[in-house]
């Protein structure tokens, strides 16, 4: 069998569109050493696609990190498969907060030279001495004490979205550049208890080993993130300290944690925290845009992209080539939408 995707995008959320039945979204990860990533890539595409799930899942020597959709109907099938394995077996798992069941609408299991793309050099500091974990209970008791330092380890385009109450939010576009920023920002304050927090619970996990080989004395992590915060405050009854909208990667791009909307339209400024990617492919930046300027720039971020997508498609490949020698997507967004973005937020 062929173990990628042959489909087009089209047909494959027409399929997704017509299923009569329930899925299931949910997240797990694990740093565990994978002796032969190809082949245990391969083996988890065949077994999966059979089940038919959907998501996005990297492999790498050093563990798995996964976000899936899989049937409701086929889920002890799946968690059956998932704990035959050694490196996977009784796998912590992070289900939805919100679920509509279109979160993915295909399969990918990629390779990657790690899990999450930090730009860290792991042999330059010990990446398995991590912070303390604190489970979203402890989390939730200690965040509102004076003595505390909160950090949202998520890039600023989570954030402004949803964040807990008095968290220091890097505006950084990577997870290279925040980790830097907060070393910086936070270096005098090393003898200060540190509390990080990320959407799941992986970024932390480099994040806090970072900072205690940079000498912070006392660091401590949300253990299962956002997620499993949400998860568990709403069980216990408690009024959660995460405002706002919790951003994922999937088709669903947020799923919100206390109701509260706390973001504002990049381009107009109105309360809304709905990402979109910008309609003209050749830019596709994700911004926020409420549904009265989503009619007016017709999906896009900008005038220029907005004339842009009404063009032949043969001017538009011109423009496309000129377009992506002369600046990065990253340049891009700080030229267009980040100046706009400050303005709103003062």
């Amino acid at each position: 069998m062929l173990l990628h995707n042959k489909l087009s995008k089209e047909e494959l959320k027409k399929q997704l569109e017509n299923e009569n039945f329930s899925r299931k979204t949910f997240s797990f990860y694990r740093y565990v050493i994978i002796d032969n990533p190809q082949e245990f890539r391969d083996q988890l595409y065949q077994k999966w696609f059979e089940l038919d799930c959907k998501g996005r899942i990297y492999i790498a020597r050093e563990g798995i990190n996964a976000q899936m959709s899989v049937p409701e109907h086929k889920l002890d099938d799946f968690f059956l498969f998932l704990n035959s394995l050694i490196e996977l077996q009784d796998m912590p798992i992070k289900w939805a907060v919100e679920d509509d069941g279109k979160s993915f609408y295909k399969l990918i299991v990629k390779l990657r030279p790690k899990i999450v793309a930090d730009g860290l050099d792991d042999n330059a500091y010990d990446v398995t001495n991590v912070g303390n974990h604190l489970s979203p209970i402890e989390f939730h008791e200690q965040i509102s004490r004076l003595d505390t330092i909160v950090v949202d380890m998520r890039n600023h385009y989570e954030s402004e979205i949803g964040h807990f109450e008095n968290a220091i939010c890097p505006d950084a576009d990577t997870f290279r550049e925040e980790i830097d920023i907060v070393v910086d920002d936070l270096k005098d304050k090393k003898d200060q208890k540190v509390l990080l927090y990320c959407t799941g619970g992986i970024r932390c996990e480099k994040a806090s080993a970072y900072l205690k080989h940079h000498g912070f004395e006392d660091v401590n992590q949300l253990h299962g993130g956002i997620i499993a915060y949400a998860q568990e405050i709403k069980q216990l009854g408690l009024d959660s300290k995460f405002r706002g909208k919790n951003f994922v990667f999937d088709e669903r791009l947020g799923e919100s944690i206390n109701n509260e909307v706390i973001a504002k339209c990049h381009q107009c400024g109105a309360t809304c925290d709905t990402h979109t990617n910008c309609a003209n492919d050749d830019c596709h930046l994700l911004f926020i845009q409420c549904e009265e300027c989503r009619d007016h720039y017709q999906g896009c971020c900008t005038d220029e992209c907005t004339e842009i997508i009404q063009l032949p498609l043969e001017e538009r490949k011109l423009l496309r080539s000129k377009f992506h020698d002369k600046y990065s997507k990253s340049q891009i967004y700080r030229k267009r939408i980040r100046p706009k973005l400050k303005g709103i937020k003062n």
